[in-house]
């Protein structure tokens, strides 16, 4: 009653005994392709996490340095501006990882929370009832009478070019571990387990213990087994070859460090354009939200004052030679796996499974 090991000679093989060696097919199949894959996917995301780990040194570096332009420069607004900043640079790191926001949207609610903030503190700082409606009207106006000049859309366009490789990396990263998992647990066809089977085991049903498949035998049933992953192949290649587009456009314009390394400078210019237009805002300012109560006497010109550049450059050199280095080592790794969905069988079929070294083999039907 045998269903796959049907040999002349007498067998010491039952029905349920290839039942096992089916279910003994699958259970090795799934763990010779997982330790394939354990070093690429170990590469992949130990990576992942060396270039966010590269990402948020610089993002917290760009953090301090803006904070530190309020503490030095804008005393007055640093300790309320301190959650707006923290909060841009929170919704810049999940832009990196891939969340569902924009870096204009970013941008812009972080100068929505400013401009209240520069009215009342440096332009009118003599204003004491700073209620909720009136901040409310503070921010909405910000729209339409563009207090920050073309700074705050200047910082749109350079954060978003230089944010949008490092987006499009770390999504693609994730979407290599996705479909590494997904080979994983590809299901072998019934097909596929008896002829692993017929290859691996039922050598045994005659006694034959020690033989072991020949090479050119192994090599047909495994690329017969593994056509569905080998079809991975072309878009394979094309994902490794579109990494290392992104890695080299990262790393030809070094825009991400430039841009993150900016971002005070283009609050500090925004800022600056805002006061120097003080009078004609706050004549708008009081056409569209009305006046609120004031001390005596406007102090707002004595306030500005222009920042030399902050001189904290040790930590963003660190960071962005880090950066560098992790997409040079990176890449030259996945370069090496191009062909890894091409050769899976090959693969497979190499080390104790075959015999090699023997002229005798087992070719699916007898010894040779």
């Amino acid at each position: 009653d045998l269903q796959i090991c049907q040999h002349r000679a007498p067998t010491c093989c039952t029905k349920k005994m290839e039942e096992s060696y089916q279910a003994a097919v699958r259970r090795e199949r799934t763990q010779s392709i997982q330790a394939l894959n354990f070093e690429l996917k170990y590469m992949i995301v130990g990576h992942i996490t060396a270039f966010q780990e590269a990402f948020e040194s610089l993002l917290r570096f760009a953090e301090n340095r803006t904070s530190s332009l309020f503490e030095t420069a804008y005393r007055p607004m640093a300790k309320e501006a301190a959650e707006p900043v923290k909060e841009l640079f929170t919704d810049i790191s999940l832009y990196i990882l891939g969340a569902e926001t924009t870096v204009e949207s970013a941008v812009l609610r972080f100068f929505d929370s400013l401009f209240p903030l520069v009215y009342s503190r440096l332009i009118n700082p003599g204003i004491t009832d700073l209620s909720e409606d009136y901040t409310e009207c503070l921010r909405l106006t910000r729209q339409d009478i563009n207090p920050f000049g073309h700074y705050s859309k200047n910082m749109v366009t350079e954060l978003s070019k230089s944010l949008w490789a490092s987006r499009m990396l770390s999504q693609a990263l994730s979407l290599g571990i996705e479909v590494i998992n997904t080979t994983e647990h590809a299901a072998l066809s019934k097909e596929c387990s008896r002829a692993l089977v017929k290859m691996q085991y039922c050598p045994h049903c005659q006694g034959l213990t020690l033989i072991r498949p020949c090479v050119g035998y192994c090599l047909n049933v495994m690329r017969g087994c593994m056509a569905s992953v080998s079809e991975l192949d072309a878009q394979w290649r094309d994902f490794i070859s579109t990494l290392e587009y992104l890695t080299n456009e990262m790393a030809a314009s070094h825009e991400l460090e430039i841009a993150l390394s900016g971002i005070w400078n283009s609050i500090n210019e925004a800022i600056l354009h805002a006061q120097l237009n003080g009078p004609q805002l706050s004549a708008t300012v009081d056409k569209v939200c009305g006046q609120p109560k004031q001390q005596e006497g406007n102090l707002s010109s004595a306030n500005i004052v222009p920042v030399k550049e902050v001189t904290e450059t040790q930590t963003f050199v660190m960071a962005h030679t880090s950066l560098n280095h992790k997409r040079r080592e990176f890449i030259n790794y996945m370069k090496r796996s191009r062909t890894f969905y091409a050769s899976i069988a090959e693969r497979l079929c190499d080390g104790d499974l075959v015999m090699r070294d023997s002229s005798t083999c087992w070719n699916g039907e007898d010894v040779v």
